[in-house]
């Protein structure tokens, strides 16, 4: 792992410092931002609700609250279709719920990973009209690519409004009403134009209520549009997307909604999950123990479930369908967990060499597969697709790495594709078999040229080097208002040099490693180091430590606790440094 530190000017961090009534500390990871000035760190620090942008700004948002304040005049039947992720079970149940506040009983579908495929397809298209015609079909986080789809609902009188965030590679739908910042990007949207699907259905419902409180709609008046803020933070975190501009607003104010509970189904999900909401509510509670449970029925059952877990007001049936999602989650890990190690091997003896990793097997279920893409790609510093068995095809996900552009990479080895879409971090590819090693050959080569040659070592940015005398309950307090940390905003990694280890880490679970250190003042700091068991630092040689910092809840009690990102025999100080750990 390289570590790397640019020294940011004293005399700016000073300057900002004192304007804005900070510390060092904070001004310089503040200047890493470029925030420069006392009036952009307020509006960092302390943002509000009100800074978001005129929803009618985003491309044909004005056509589309037209269309659904209609359907709620004429009480209308309305579908709603939602991909059978987490962004899409948030979008989903964010619509479906504010179009009953109206008086409307919208149909909800969620696409069968195993029978429908993904997105926008006909046979999900045909179950959905099973129960009838409606006169409006919405499509959310999907449906910006196709157009055969929407001819077969359109010849049947049906509109079809799409919300959607994918880029589109073969020019996108003109015949509905479609939202997509990245297929009509606007003069100054920087601060939207990196929302998922469940920020633009916010945007949406926030211009209905706007067109309809125009039109004095007496419900409008009575619907809190922030009480819908806890359905973007599970969305936006979950999928990846930068936690910058009115991304980050939302989640902030998410996340303080979703502490609240609300919601008799995430609240059971919460509890079966191991998050106590009392404790605060962070991005990693969304990313690895609700995110994973909401998932698990898309990947392996019927993601409809969730959404019908995240409407239901019973609690006794919200009980009932957590343990069930718990299920789920637990038979993905060990499908995963089955699946990792096979990967793992298959790049070992086979592909260690390759640029970017394609990896298949017969036996690998095509609903699992995502998550070991991410796994393996971390672990190798590689962009990786993996798939699994459906068929004639091989059907699977990808996951890139820092710097490396999957759609962008996928669009040179479009020749051997089925289909794929997704955005710059994580794809989904179908391709058939006997295309495979041509795809194989064409994505380790894409991936070098967008490159320019060989993948460097993982890079770790510090952000600050500090003393461990500075580590306390201010500068916690402090990093508080970064928060939520994320894409595009990154948690901290702070230096801290010549660390003395007076005592043997003590090993745990056979993984990880406790350890302890003492400041000048003899002030004893605690760390835990996750999965590193088999790098154990040397005791009483100075060390350099690379650390995060963060609270941890433990009986009842909050303890201050550094988690070990990476650690170094001491270094002499290098400014600019660049350096490889051992």
């Amino acid at each position: 792992m390289r570590w790397t530190y640019t020294p940011p000017p004293a005399d700016e961090v000073g300057a900002l410092s004192r304007s804005a009534g900070v510390s060092p500390v904070l001004a310089e990871l503040l200047w890493r931002r470029e925030i420069a000035d006392e009036a952009a760190a307020q509006r960092f620090l302390r943002p509000a609700l009100a800074e978001l942008g005129d929803p009618f700004l985003l491309a044909n948002l004005d056509a589309a609250t037209e269309r659904l304040a209609a359907a709620i005049a004429n009480r209308e039947d309305v579908v709603v279709l939602g991909d059978y992720d987490v962004d899409g079970v948030s979008s989903t149940t964010l619509l479906v719920s504010l179009l009953r506040r109206f008086g409307l009983n919208p149909r909800f579908i969620v696409p069968r990973r195993m029978e429908d495929g993904y997105g926008l397809s006909l046979s999900a298209i045909e179950r959905a009209l099973e129960e009838g015609r409606p006169q409006l079909f919405v499509a959310l986080d999907c449906g910006t690519n196709s157009q055969a789809e929407v001819a077969f609902l359109q010849e049947r009188q049906i509109d079809v409004i799409i919300i959607d965030h994918h880029r589109e590679k073969e020019g996108a739908v003109s015949t509905a009403t479609l939202i997509n910042p990245h297929v009509y990007p606007g003069d100054d949207d920087e601060a939207w134009r990196h929302l998922c699907t469940v920020g633009l259905v916010f945007k949406l419902a926030h211009g209905l209520l706007k067109r309809l409180r125009n039109e004095n709609h007496p419900v409008a008046f009575r619907v809190k549009l922030r009480d819908y803020l806890d359905l973007v933070a599970m969305g936006t975190v979950a999928d990846l997307v930068p936690l910058t501009g009115e991304n980050r607003l939302m989640a902030r104010y998410g996340l303080r909604i979703l502490q609240g509970a609300n919601r008799p189904g995430l609240r059971a999900l919460m509890q079966v999950a191991g998050v106590r909401p009392e404790q605060g509510i962070a991005p990693v509670d969304i990313s690895f123990r609700l995110g994973p449970r909401i998932n698990a029925s898309g990947r392996l059952a019927d993601a409809a479930l969730s959404v019908e877990l995240m409407l239901s007001e019973d609690s006794r049936f919200c009980v009932q369908t957590a343990e069930q999602l718990d299920a789920f989650n637990r038979e993905r890990q060990e499908i995963e967990r089955q699946i990792t190690t096979e990967a793992e091997n298959m790049i070992e003896t086979l592909y260690a060499n390759d640029a970017g990793i394609v990896l298949y097997a017969d036996g690998w279920h095509p609903g699992v597969v995502g998550i070991v893409a991410g796994r393996v790609s971390r672990k190798y510093n590689r962009p990786c697709v993996v798939l699994g068995n459906e068929g004639e095809l091989a059907k699977g996900s990808g996951r890139s790495v820092a710097g490396i552009n999957l759609v962008e990479v996928l669009a040179d080895c479009d020749e051997h594709l089925g289909s794929w879409g997704g955005h710059p971090m994580a794809v989904g590819v179908a391709v058939t078999k006997d295309k495979l090693d041509d795809f194989r050959r064409t994505f380790a080569t894409a991936v070098t040229a967008h490159v320019g040659g060989e993948i460097e070592d993982q890079e770790l940015p510090i952000a600050a080097w500090i003393q461990p005398e500075q580590i306390g309950v201010k500068l916690m307090d402090e990093l508080d208002a970064l928060h939520p940390f994320g894409q595009g905003n990154p948690e901290p990694v702070f230096g801290l040099r010549g660390v003395k280890l007076r005592q043997r880490p003590d090993v745990f679970k056979a993984a990880h490693f406790r350890f302890n250190f003492e400041d000048s003042r003899g002030r004893r700091l605690f760390g835990v180091a996750w999965k590193m068991a088999d790098r154990i630092p040397p005791v009483r040689e100075p060390l350099d430590v690379a650390v995060h910092l963060r609270w941890n809840h433990f009986n009842g009690r909050k303890l201050l606790q550094l988690e070990l990102v990476d650690w170094r025999l001491a270094q002499p100080v290098v400014e600019a440094a660049e350096v490889k750990t051992a």
